[in-house]
């Protein structure tokens, strides 16, 4: 019993710390990236940057709008996502996901404009994003 509570005290300890690594993404970029975000968003003075594979996320509120932007490493803005209401999304995502996700809601919406100047659409469903293109065509669905 006593080797049982030993071993069962160990694995909590040892996933416990395995979630810590996990959550703590903090980061702080290169120069490079903070200057070509101080360009691109002189005013903001308060952001919370993650390190996402090699490239960095920052958020960071812009207009009273929940705002995130993905920079590689040189300082190239890869995509700007910002958080929309759900009602703004057009009908035919709507019409998506109420065939392909019934008696489920969007719980939130965002528009992704990527570094060509292309509009995407993010709707998350049942802990899933899900992708759309500019006219509503859905693209893929991923993990939140």
């Amino acid at each position: 019993m006593k080797n049982l509570l030993v071993l069962f005290v160990l694995v909590f300890t040892v996933s416990m710390c395995g979630q810590k690594e996990e959550k703590s993404k903090s980061a702080t970029p290169p120069t490079a990236v903070k200057d070509a975000f101080a360009k691109k968003y002189p005013n903001v003075k308060k952001v919370k940057w993650e390190k996402e594979s090699s490239n960095y996320e920052g958020g960071f509120d812009y207009n009273k709008v929940e705002t995130s932007v993905v920079v590689d490493a040189k300082g190239n803005i890869l995509e700007t996502e910002s958080e929309i209401e759900v009602s703004t999304l057009s009908k035919t995502i709507k019409d998506y996901v109420s065939k392909n996700y019934p008696n489920q809601k969007i719980k939130e919406a965002a528009m992704i404009v990527d570094s060509k100047n292309k509009t995407m659409y993010e709707a998350e469903v049942k802990g899933q994003d899900l992708l759309f293109d500019e006219n509503g065509n859905f693209i893929k669905a991923s993990k939140d």
